[in-house]
């Protein structure tokens, strides 16, 4: 006797999208995508604890212009974006793998992150997500767009917003 239960398709989608929503903890937004000027490909140096607190600091760099982007996250956070970064793969899967198995479960994929705006000492970033040949934008944490990013092998962009931010006199969170 088989004990699963069968979802229709439209059952699913809604509850990936209630998911990823709720894992991310912000609002889908399903506007079409347009890339801002002044663009900067970023690469991740790596994550270090940060001298002055008990965070940890993720450390970026612009691949063409050297742009610096210094984020300061929690362990946990750290602890996502160390796991790529390192090469480690775990038994099973983490939040963010499994997130990117979602999207792959309805044939979507994550095309690119950016870092896009500071405000009130606080980053934010995009993620650009293709589905459904339409490409749909979702709000995220730094910190969650870059462990995702380097998961699926995409790149990380900052547009001139965050890394303005980066060298004004506010310390970043």
């Amino acid at each position: 006797m088989n004990n699963q239960r069968r979802y229709s398709a439209p059952h699913l989608t809604i509850a990936f999208a209630s998911f990823l929503g709720g894992l991310l903890l912000v609002p889908w937004t399903a506007a079409r995508a347009e890339e801002p000027k002044g663009l900067y490909e970023m690469e991740v140096l790596g994550v270090t604890a940060a001298q002055e607190s008990d965070q940890t600091a993720v450390l970026l760099r612009g691949k063409g212009e050297k742009r610096e982007l210094t984020l300061f996250v929690g362990p946990f956070e750290a602890q996502s974006i160390a796991v790529p970064l390192q090469q480690l793969k775990p038994l099973r899967p983490l939040t963010h793998d499994l997130t990117l198995s979602l999207l792959a479960t309805f044939r979507s994929h994550l095309r690119r992150v950016i870092i896009s705006d500071f405000k009130d000492n606080i980053y934010y970033a995009t993620l650009y997500i293709e589905t459904d040949g339409k490409e749909i934008t979702i709000d995220s944490r730094p910190s969650d767009a870059i462990a995702l990013a380097l998961r699926a092998g995409v790149p990380i962009y900052a547009n001139n917003k965050a890394l303005d931010g980066a060298n004004s006199n506010h310390l970043p969170r």
